[in-house]
């Protein structure tokens, strides 16, 4: 019995001895892809301070109502609030309605004169003159209601209320700024933006916003203001871009955005991550040909989910090992296995 184990030990061992080891991998194609780098930063829906509108008290007086408060939704036309304008500009209507009749009998007594050639031509177009000027500010009075004891100012477009700036009972100046009405369709993405990240940005630059709580929502811009000064309260600095107006009706001013700013875009060849290993800071990929494993240096760039941009090393179609490469050596036998 003992010499029959030995026998057959013997006749094993040396097959087993003399075969060459094989490794099963999983290989993939290099693919030519687009890779993208992108600056995820963050921000907040503001409208755009260049459709904002100014509503200003056009003469003294006291504020009687305030109808609409920050964040309303206002029409063309809405009520906005009521003055009582004061005495003395009431006490100006009636000066100019004074100037304006002296300035009318003044002309008629210089006419009948004339026509007796006891005025001259000048006095008549100097006094016809007088009157048109008096006329023209009886009417901008007139315009600025100062010839009534109260006055409604209406809103002069659609739009959303972003600031009063009065309150009821307020004695105000003429001229002062009453509120401010923004263009509810003309909004823009506030992003704020680290300082030493403004060097690869430009005016015109890709960015794509996402509302922090509807990420499913994305709508695509392009910056258009690069401010120069940061921010001393986030210590970034702020780059506006426009939000398109046919999408405006999905955001909220004063709503939390992401946006992803493109910085670069090219086509190269990619392999999945895992084909990609490392010796040292040394890359490189395992390929095959004729049954063998044959190591290959590569040179890496771009980043995109489970692939990485190869920039040097490797062509389109050529096949990796993406999986078993961790086992092989350079010219070891392999054979494929399926994904």
């Amino acid at each position: 019995m003992r010499h029959s184990l030995l026998w057959l030990l013997l006749v094993i061992l040396p097959s087993q001895t003399g075969a060459t080891p094989t490794a099963a991998v999983t290989l993939a194609p290099v693919i030519l892809m687009t890779f993208t780098q992108t600056l995820s930063v963050y921000g907040v829906i503001d409208p755009d301070p260049d459709r904002i509108t100014t509503v200003s008290l056009p003469h003294a007086g006291l504020i009687n109502r305030v109808w609409v408060r920050n964040g309303q939704r206002v029409r063309s036309g809405d009520r906005l609030l009521e003055i009582v304008i004061t005495p003395e500009a009431r006490m100006q209507y009636r000066q100019a309605e004074s100037a304006t009749e002296f300035a009318r009998r003044n002309l008629e007594r210089l006419q009948r004169l004339y026509r007796e050639k006891l005025a001259t031509r000048n006095q008549v177009d100097s006094a016809k003159k007088e009157l048109a000027n008096a006329r023209a500010t009886l009417e901008a009075l007139r315009q600025r209601a100062q010839n009534r004891t109260r006055m409604t100012l209406s809103a002069p477009t659609d739009g959303i209320v972003i600031r009063v700036d009065v309150t009821q009972g307020q004695q105000a100046a003429a001229g002062a700024g009453a509120l401010l009405i923004a263009n509810q369709q003309r909004l823009v993405a506030r992003l704020g933006v680290e300082p030493e990240d403004l060097p690869n940005l430009t005016a015109g630059t890709t960015v794509v916003i996402i509302p922090v709580f509807t990420p499913t929502f994305r709508l695509s811009s392009s910056i258009r203001e690069i401010h120069a000064m940061i921010d001393p309260a986030t210590r970034l600095v702020e780059v506006l871009a426009p939000i398109p107006p046919r999408q405006a009706e999905h955001l909220i001013v004063g709503s939390r955005v992401e946006g992803d700013i493109l910085l670069l875009r090219r086509t190269s060849e990619g392999v999945p991550r895992n084909a990609v290993l490392q010796d040292g800071k040394v890359p490189y990929v395992f390929t095959v040909r004729d049954g063998r494993a044959h190591r290959v240096a590569v040179e890496t760039g771009l980043e995109q989910g489970d692939w990485l941009e190869i920039r040097k090393g490797l062509q389109p179609g050529t096949e990796v090992v993406v999986r078993g490469n961790y086992e092989l050596e350079d010219g070891m036998a392999v054979r494929e296995e399926a994904p």
